[in-house]
């Protein structure tokens, strides 16, 4: 029997011809979303696991990705997949953060030593104790993927330590946890959206803001903040979920061909991540941006102290962190 699904998208019926035709060869037809454009390692990742599901399906179960929000936002895609709308999404932890409670934890400021770090914590026990955290939230966690480090960067001056940012102004996003790490910097929060960032540097209504490097590259941010500081104050994954209505209609056999596919995605994505960050981190110091790398992050860690106060207070929450911190 063949599986239709129809998509109802903030109140509109989506007709796709293109798709239909695709899935017509196909008994389940799966449905993921993704903000970034065709192309991004996080779209390929997931196109890589929707081919090797269809080989190993011999072609019972298509996955189709739709890139570039056409699904949606990231919230409003999460809302759609945890009530079965969407089949799957592409999101980082921190959309998931007035969701998923144990995601704001793992997202805490300077949580991770390096981005090596992070896939060791998140390919053992800990990983599989926070996918457990999503079912009750009506989504299955499939894949940790990479989103790279943030570190800040501005149109002022080189940065290497806590006391170069105090009283500049940086753009983050709407995150209280964003802010109040400012805060702890000495340095003020600017919550703005994205798109006004490149302007609002130009003009100085702020000094600069923060991200990795293939944002930093594409945005154009590079040519109003030549300043980069690698400080990697942020090391947030990114992850594909199901949601748990599509997955409970699939047989076990199924389920395990879709977590193996998922798992081998992410070994092709991160690599593609890889490449992409260092041929963005290329271009801007090729085009005149000045990397300050030799950060002492001691003081930058301890400053985080009232922020680890303010987010960690119940004893599970303590114990992650600490487990975390003491992976090597």
């Amino acid at each position: 029997m063949k599986l239709t699904r129809t998509l109802l998208i903030c109140g509109t019926i989506l007709a796709a011809g293109a798709s239909a035709a695709v899935a017509a060869d196909c008994e389940v037809t799966l449905r993921s979303s993704d903000t970034h454009p065709d192309g991004y390692p996080t779209v390929e990742g997931v196109k890589a696991m929707a081919a090797e599901v269809k080989d190993k399906t011999q072609g019972r179960i298509c996955i189709e990705v739709f890139p570039s929000s056409q699904l949606g936002e990231e919230k409003d895609a999460i809302e759609q997949t945890q009530f079965g709308v969407i089949d799957m999404v592409r999101a980082s932890f921190g959309s998931f953060n007035d969701i998923v409670p144990v995601t704001q934890t793992v997202s805490l400021p300077y949580l991770y030593r390096s981005e090596d770090h992070l896939h060791k914590v998140l390919d053992g026990p800990i990983g599989d104790e926070i996918a457990k955290e999503f079912e009750p939230h009506d989504l299955v966690l499939l894949a940790y993927y990479d989103g790279g480090a943030r570190s800040f960067y501005n149109s002022k001056k080189a940065i290497k330590t806590v006391d170069d940012l105090k009283g500049m102004k940086f753009r983050v996003m709407q995150n209280d946890v964003f802010v109040d790490m400012m805060s702890a910097l000495g340095a003020n929060a600017t919550p703005m959206p994205y798109g006004e960032v490149y302007s609002s540097i130009q003009t100085g209504v702020i000094d600069g803001a923060e991200n990795n490097f293939p944002s930093y590259d594409s945005s154009g941010h590079a040519e109003v903040a030549k300043f980069f500081t690698l400080d990697q104050h942020l090391i947030v994954p990114e992850l594909v979920a199901m949601s748990k209505t599509s997955w409970e209609k699939l047989s076990p056999e199924d389920q395990a061909v879709l977590r193996d596919a998922a798992k081998n995605s992410a070994t092709l994505q991160r690599k593609l991540w890889a490449d992409q960050e260092k041929a963005s981190e290329d271009k801007v110091i090729a085009s005149g941006a000045e990397v300050t790398r030799d950060v002492d992050k001691t003081a930058f860690i301890e400053a985080m102290v009232p922020v680890y106060e303010k987010y960690v207070t119940t004893p599970e929450a303590k114990d992650l962190v600490k487990r975390i911190q003491d992976t090597q």
